[in-house]
């Protein structure tokens, strides 16, 4: 992709692992609403995701949206998932229709399903016997309001995209972590998605082909519920990492 790419909640943890990877990759802009700890080799924009005016000023002639601005806390309540997450999110949506975004990517979660993790599939969900799999197609089952939040995001993303046309991925991200996977955590395990497979992952979001797309964000563990197909059939997803290699060391 040569057009410039639009970068919301570049200082958070998933911006960090993109950017790790992909800093050189992309023409791209940054917006989060703190100024950034350390100097950016990028433009950067200091403003909040529901400033249409200034979204609309770094979206400007982009050709992409990589969108991770909200608040990121599980435990967040209602009145700050509204406006951060829902209302921001609808705001970036609303802007990249109108200037003519081709193609959007939505960080969504884990807590979106989180309650299909029920007593009765615990703990063997978690572990490499089970053959469980979430893969994308299944209704949404949050598991606090900040999985709402993150549902509705898709929502609001297949509404923008069904409306407007342009391209539309939500990647469901599980345990993100820069270093190795928890050692005595096996939900941890089995959802961790390293730095380098999450920078490849949202790089293949923005190369690859598609039309409405809602696919997970893991390593290839050995643990997983995940389902990684739909990931490597339609973006061309090819991990690297496995929780279990670190474990064994």
């Amino acid at each position: 992709m040569d057009d410039p790419v639009l970068l919301t909640g570049s200082e958070g943890r998933v911006g960090s692992a993109i950017l790790s990877d992909l800093s050189e990759s992309y023409d791209w802009r940054l917006l989060d609403r703190e100024p950034p700890a350390e100097e950016r080799p990028h433009e950067f924009y200091v403003a909040d995701i529901n400033d249409e005016a200034a979204v609309r000023e770094a979206a400007e002639d982009v050709g992409a949206i990589v969108h991770l601005a909200g608040d990121p806390r599980p435990e967040a309540p209602w009145n700050s998932v509204l406006q951060n997450n829902i209302d921001g999110t609808r705001t970036l949506l609303e802007v990249a229709a109108d200037v003519g975004v081709e193609k959007v990517v939505f960080a969504s979660s884990n807590h979106a399903v989180g309650s299909y993790e029920t007593d009765e599939r615990t703990p063997d969900l978690y572990r490499p016997h089970d053959e469980f799999r979430l893969d994308g197609s299944e209704l949404p089952r949050p598991s606090n309001l900040y999985g709402v939040s993150k549902a509705t995001g898709e929502i609001l993303g297949r509404y923008y995209h069904d409306e407007y046309g342009f391209s539309f991925a939500a990647v469901r991200i599980g345990n993100l972590t820069k270093g190795h996977p928890p050692k005595d955590y096996e939900r941890g395990q089995a959802m961790w998605l390293s730095y380098r497979d999450c920078a490849h992952l949202f790089d293949r979001c923005l190369q690859a082909d598609y039309d409405y797309e809602i696919v997970y964000g893991i390593s290839d563990n050995d643990r997983k519920y995940y389902s990684l197909d739909r990931a490597r059939e339609v973006l061309g997803y090819d991990p690297q990492d496995n929780s279990a290699e670190h474990i064994d060391e």
